[in-house]
């Protein structure tokens, strides 16, 4: 238990100096005025089922000032979301209807490349329906894209924080994020690592054409990191940050966010038992190691149990305090971790059963959708 113990601890401690730092939240969109050109961007916005949050998102774009174009692809809603978006009162909005989902696409991805069809400007702004933007937060993205020549610019949202579980687990879903998918790193243009979160993204329409547009990623799970691949394949200098000025509106119970952590955390592992016989083991030793420690181990053991779970929670704090609580949360950790391990067996349950994924009442088989809604 002592050698486990310790190796837990060095473990952490690397993850606090290895060069790219992803702990850190230093990759922030920047502040500052910035004026959105008329005929410049155009919002992609689908939408699913989301009548009680789309008003707030359309009302951010709304804000964002009179040179933004919208386009609202209702993907199959079964309640009033196309009759909130067309209230919403925006002077260049449309309103668009998707088709039957393909066999081999999923349906936020079909319903984005339907919109696409329609797109003359030179960037392309996808927004999730339960996403809201502070005034200003277009023409940042667009005063950065042209100032950096990047071709992809996204923005992490920053969680709703209300309630109990979006408190406590959303800050560690960041977290875990940005171990898995380092900014620093994704930032670079010479890295092999890319990254973007789906519900921002601000990407160059030529470079989304060149890609071959959304079918090029049709299937993926993971769709907004895939996104990221594709334009660094093709020469696109990508970026990726976190700001609290994105915000998400929609506040999670613990169900809701089991499905989202379950909906990719299988994909995370290619679809592989091995892998996540791996992956069990590392979270096991890394966050049950130091607590059995604490409780149940001898004067060395408990003293490298408390360091690891010193340094973990040093790693976690600058996520926590960059979202306004308090840095003691940090050392909930390790439960939030053992928790996220659960939920990734929830997810290759579900492959096991021969669904890839589900969300939003739609079930994706290992080759295409199955079951309801679809």
């Amino acid at each position: 238990m002592l050698g486990a113990a310790a190796v837990a601890a060095l473990l952490w401690l690397a993850v606090l100096v290895v060069p790219w730092q992803p702990w850190r939240v230093v990759e922030q969109l920047p502040e500052g005025a910035a004026t959105l050109p008329d005929g410049a961007v155009t919002v992609l916005m689908p939408a699913r089922n989301e009548a009680s949050v789309i008003g707030r998102s359309l009302a951010a774009l709304k804000a964002q000032g009179s040179g933004l174009k919208v386009i609202v692809i209702d993907d199959a809603s079964g309640d009033t979301t196309a009759e909130v978006a067309r209230a919403a009162g925006l002077a260049d909005l449309s309103l668009i209807g998707s088709t039957s989902l393909p066999a081999d696409w999923t349906g936020k991805l079909w319903a984005l490349e339907q919109g696409r069809a329609q797109i003359r400007t030179p960037y392309t702004l996808l927004v999730d329906a339960d996403i809201e933007l502070a005034p200003g937060v277009a023409g940042r993205l667009y005063a950065m894209a042209r100032a950096d020549d990047l071709a992809l610019v996204s923005v992490m949202a920053a969680p709703a924080m209300r309630g109990f579980w979006d408190r406590w687990f959303m800050p560690a879903f960041i977290y875990f994020f940005k171990l898995l998918y380092p900014f620093r790193l994704a930032n670079r243009r010479t890295s092999r690592i890319a990254a973007a979160a789906g519900g921002c993204v601000l990407v160059r329409t030529q470079t989304l054409s060149d890609i071959g547009g959304f079918g090029a990623l049709r299937g993926a799970v993971i769709d907004d990191c895939t996104l990221a691949r594709h334009v660094k394949r093709a020469g696109g200098a990508t970026w990726i940050g976190v700001s609290r000025d994105v915000v998400m509106l929609r506040a999670n119970t613990l169900k809701s966010l089991w499905m989202m952590v379950a909906r990719t955390a299988f994909a995370q592992l290619r679809y592989s038992y091995l892998l996540l016989l791996a992956c069990t083991a590392i979270m096991l030793l890394v966050f049950a190691v130091p607590l059995w420690g604490l409780v149940a181990g001898g004067t060395a053991v408990r003293f490298a149990g408390a360091a690891a779970v010193t340094l973990m929670a040093a790693s976690y704090r600058p996520t926590v305090r960059f979202y306004g609580q308090s840095g003691w949360v940090a050392l909930t950790l390790p439960v939030i971790g053992l928790a996220f391990l659960a939920m990734t067996y929830t997810s290759a349950l579900w492959y096991a059963r021969g669904v890839r994924t589900q969300w939003k009442g739609r079930a994706y088989a290992r080759k295409g959708p199955v079951g309801r809604n679809s």
